[in-house]
């Protein structure tokens, strides 16, 4: 009983980190559906993140601002990390404001940490991907084209254009999943989820 009495308590301590866990969830079973992250998850989720990280901060005798700004920092952080990604038209905007919505719950240091584990989860999971459906060595000239291409060029609008043009011919990750997995795994490996 102990035990059960020690998880209540733990999962109420934390349970903004469930919350946002909870909305991954969602965003990414909706992704893997639709392959895309609709706005009525992303902006709901960045707005109360902002109200939530000011109101503990009001509550901790800290003020509103510094938890508004810690949220800012977190969500500018989440854009930061994914918006080059969708310059080039290699992801959606719905996973770039569904990184910004953890970063303004969990702010900057989190986001980041999150994103690291998310970007080996994606890796794993592209490569599964292409793996399944045995087109390994042609994803992987693809990739390697793609980087040169980014080395080369370096102009977001003409690398967006060939994104598009390339995009029938691709295996598209809906990156919600990715995010959702990276993300809870390092909330469950730092320990905020008890």
């Amino acid at each position: 009983m102990d035990t059960l009495n020690w998880i209540g308590a733990s999962a109420l301590e934390n349970w903004h980190v469930w919350f946002v866990a909870i909305v991954l969830i969602v965003a990414a079973v909706i992704d893997g559906i639709e392959l895309r992250v609709p706005n009525w998850i992303t902006f709901p989720l960045i707005i109360s993140g902002w109200v939530y990280s000011a109101s503990a901060s009001w509550m901790a005798g800290d003020g509103v601002l510094v938890g508004l700004y810690w949220s800012f920092i977190g969500t500018a952080v989440g854009l930061a990390l994914l918006m080059p990604a969708y310059a080039i038209g290699g992801m959606g905007a719905g996973d770039v404001k569904l990184l910004a919505g953890v970063g303004a719950w969990m702010h900057g240091e989190h986001t980041f940490y999150a994103f690291c584990l998310t970007a080996v989860v994606g890796a794993v999971l592209a490569v599964g991907m292409a793996a399944r459906n045995k087109a390994l060595k042609k994803h992987t000239a693809q990739a390697k084209m793609i980087l040169a291409e980014i080395a080369t060029i370096r102009d977001p609008r003409q690398l967006s254009e060939i994104a598009a043009e390339r995009k029938s011919s691709m295996l598209l990750l809906p990156y919600g999943i990715p995010i959702a997995i990276g993300s809870i795994a390092y909330f469950a490996w730092v320990g905020l989820l008890v």
